[in-house]
């Protein structure tokens, strides 16, 4: 990725170029100190004055009205504020007539920001302070007041808080006052110029230390560059947070928004005072001090997928390029491409007025259909269809090209959301509320509508990251979350009432399911960790640590990112930019391949020809959730767990299917179910029996007085138990019974035998029916 920059052979302002605005994608005004604001139109390349301002006014900031308003209020959009030297900031329109001045600060007004939502408007000037305004330009408050001038400021992606420059620290302050404010030391030199991106809440500064730095929202360092030759003076996030632009004396940077640099420029402009990128993105427009304004666009951008590499050559062109046979297709398109995505054996491209959808069995024929005004920020994938976001709302298509459902839910923000908050399978869409993190809304992908009685899932901590898992069916479907403590959870999208979610792992930075098997990656702890099978978690919990594949992480350097996990390859972005690739052993997708289609004797042979303990842990829970019992005590042998094959085997005796059922559930931790479903078919005695065995004495006890049985046999266990360990009864409940009813063994034991037999007959009734044919 890089950037094409183009720039006028004579400058059309006369004077230094303090700001720049985009109006739209093709349309751009800048303001200089020869006080001219001019229009540029990059369609037809003409360029036109907008009007000629006072001699006395000298711009400073610009900034236009949030344009995902623009439809609600044509008029208010069409405003931008423009802050000068005098003091004061004014709201122009887009014809250049000065609306209204005001006068907001002593001294220059220094920066000069619209709200997301355009109910307020900000100001820093020279004298220290920061105020905040009404759309209409009312003064509502004094936000602070220092000794040294406020260089840059920015809004909180809620705009609840506020980000600004104090010096050599940056300050977030919030709107509320009894809130606490954050401020820390970030460069050695002053501090010229700040951003905060919306999407990825990630702060970007420079100064006069000639370097930039990355920031999370708490003020921790994320990333620090090496030493430039001259201050940086201006930066800029891309509207969908995945990179940042830097402008300097001559240069001109494009970042990663972890911080690495994917191109350098040295265009001869003098200092770049001003970055802005257009909404879609593509677009980036610099204010430069020798009165030129240069544009510049993204190209050489890739996407890979399998054998197939795809390459943005120009803004409207791409080349594929198939690895195998190194054939080369080059496709063309009527308008720029804003977003790709390839995966699933299609590429979706979105450009700036209608969707492309490519197969990866032919580049010739793509199916295109129109899209609203509003410019896509984000393109998902599952293997059925995908997901468009743009900044008016959310939209799942078929690869055919048909819309299938917009999911919504209240105070719903499609201009934020991004790819961490976001996930899609064939069935479900997994959204993260932006208001309260915690919240995780799941969605019915052929309808739209939310699961079950609509409740949201909700995590105890915030959520970072969000992953479907892409196969199976939608009652075996299962969510990955990672929390703010690192920790990585695991849950079923049918939770029910009260969702079981099971922690497993911990100090998880990213992951990634693969595509076509349920194997999950991650980064842990400087370990790159693969579950093999995560779903063991709910089956039987202790084999989880055995169906980990665990590789050291010293072979990739700092922080290293998963781009995707597809087949046995894993793509990884280093701290530094730099691909690299790890492969996965190909066994275990073969193995839930042979699950899923219950093919248990080929299962057990790849077993004993891979010879691996992770591949026979895999099987022995695949087995037990499949209720193939004769597979799982040959898996759990082969791994030495023999408590369990006894177990199972115990499991085989039983007299009926419920019985077997309910230890089955016994066996992966679930008692309520196994009780329930003992106490359904009427077995009353060995859902007393199971809790007697778990020592729930107290619930033995309420079941036999429920159903008016075994009073006598829960005693009678009980008596035994405190015998053996020399303890008295102290319980108010079992002595109160123990008064009334006689504890007689000999009686005991003929009912638990009456019981097992009762359940042996009906079992074998039960097969008898099942077996005999219908006679007329």
């Amino acid at each position: 990725m890089r950037l094409k920059t183009s720039l006028l052979k004579e400058p059309k302002h006369k004077e230094l170029v303090s700001c720049v605005g985009w109006t739209s994608a093709d349309e751009l005004y800048s303001c200089s100190e020869d006080h001219h604001i001019l229009k540029w139109n990059l369609l037809t390349n003409e360029t036109s004055l907008v009007t000629n301002l006072p001699d006395d006014f000298y711009p400073v900031d610009l900034h236009w009205f949030p344009k995902t308003l623009s439809s609600k209020k044509q008029t208010q959009a069409d405003i931008f504020v423009l802050t000068s030297t005098d003091g004061k900031f004014h709201l122009v329109s887009k014809n250049g007539i000065i609306e209204k001045s005001v006068d907001a600060h002593n001294g220059a007004v220094l920066a000069g920001r619209w709200n997301y939502d355009g109910s307020a408007l900000i100001t820093a000037g020279e004298d220290g302070q920061i105020k905040i305004w009404s759309k209409s330009g009312m003064l509502r408050s004094t936000l602070a007041s220092q000794g040294s001038s406020v260089y840059s400021v920015a809004w909180g992606p809620d705009s609840d808080r506020i980000l600004y420059t104090s010096g050599r620290q940056l300050v977030i302050k919030p709107l509320q006052p009894s809130a606490k404010v954050i401020q820390w030391k970030a460069h050695d030199g002053l501090i010229l110029k700040v951003d905060w991106n919306s999407v990825n809440d990630l702060i970007v500064s420079g100064g006069e230390d000639c370097k930039y730095k990355v920031w999370d929202s708490f003020g921790r360092l994320l990333y620090t560059s090496s030493s430039h030759d001259y201050p940086v003076t201006s930066l800029s996030w891309a509207p969908d947070g995945e990179v940042f632009a830097m402008g300097s004396f001559n240069t001109l940077r494009l970042c990663d928004k972890t911080g690495w640099s994917y191109a350098l420029e040295k265009p001869n402009t003098g200092s770049v005072f001003s970055l802005a990128w257009s909404a879609d993105g593509t677009q980036l427009a610099g204010s430069c001090g020798n009165g030129h304004v240069i544009f510049a666009h993204i190209v050489e951008q890739h996407w890979e997928w399998k054998n197939f590499v795809i390459t943005l050559t120009k803004r409207r062109t791409m080349q594929v390029l198939n690895v195998i046979d190194e054939a080369v297709d080059v496709l063309e398109f009527r308008d720029r491409v804003i977003k790709a995505s390839l995966a699933f054996g299609h590429l979706v491209v979105a450009t700036s007025l209608q969707c492309y959808v490519y197969s990866s069995k032919n580049w010739n024929t793509p199916l295109i259909f129109d899209l609203k005004e509003a410019t896509v920020g984000l393109i998902v994938q599952a293997e059925k269809h995908f997901l468009l976001v743009d900044g008016a709302g959310l939209y799942i298509f078929s690869y055919e090209g048909r819309l299938i459902c917009t999911p919504k839910f209240p105070g719903m923000r499609a201009d934020i959301l991004n790819a961490q908050g976001i996930s899609l399978s064939n069935d479900t869409i997994a959204l993260r509320d932006k208001s309260d993190e915690k919240v995780i809304y799941l969605f019915d992908a052929l309808t739209g509508k939310a699961f079950g009685d609509g409740k949201p899932l909700t995590h105890k901590m915030e959520v970072i990251d969000v992953a479907l898992d892409q196969c199976g069916p939608l009652n075996e479907r299962k969510i990955a979350l990672i929390d703010k403590n690192r920790d990585l959870y695991l849950t079923s999208v049918h939770h029910g009432r009260q969702p079981k979610i099971c922690k497993i792992g911990s100090m998880v930075h990213c992951m990634q399911w693969n595509d076509s098997a349920n194997i999950l990656c991650g980064i842990q702890d400087n370990q790159f960790t693969v579950w093999y099978y995560p779903s063991v978690v709910f089956i039987d919990k202790e084999l989880l640590p055995l169906t980990l594949y665990v590789k050291d992480g010293s072979e990739f350097a700092r922080a290293p990112h998963i781009l995707s996990f597809v087949g046995t390859k894993v793509t990884l972005r280093q701290g530094d930019g730099s691909l690299v690739y790890s492969s996965v052993p190909p066994y275990p997708a073969i193995l839930h391949d042979y699950s899923s289609s219950a093919r248990w004797d080929d299962a057990l042979h790849l077993c004993r020809f891979a010879k691996d303990q992770s591949l026979w842990a895999c099987l022995a829970g695949m087995t037990m959730a499949s209720k193939e019992l004769t597979t799982a005590e040959m898996a759990y042998a082969a791994i030495g767990e023999f408590p369990r094959v006894q177990y199972i085997h115990f499991i085989k005796e039983q007299a009926s299917k419920e019985s077997s059922l309910a230890h089955m559930l016994l066996f992966s931790g679930k008692v309520q179910e196994a009780e329930a479903v003992l106490l359904q078919t009427g077995l009353v005695y060995q859902a007393i029996q199971i809790n007697i065995d778990l020592f729930n004495w107290e619930r033995a006890l309420e079941l036999a007085v429920k159903h008016k049985t075994h009073v006598d046999t829960v005693l009678a266990f009980r008596g035994k138990f405190l015998q053996k360990f020399g303890r008295k009864e102290s319980n108010k409940r079992f002595l109160q019974y123990a008064e009334g009813v006689e504890v007689d063994w000999e009686k005991i034991q003929v009912k638990i035998e009456m019981e097992l037999s009762k359940e042996r007959e009906k079992a074998a009734n039960a097969s008898v029916r099942g077996s005999t044919p219908l006679r007329r």
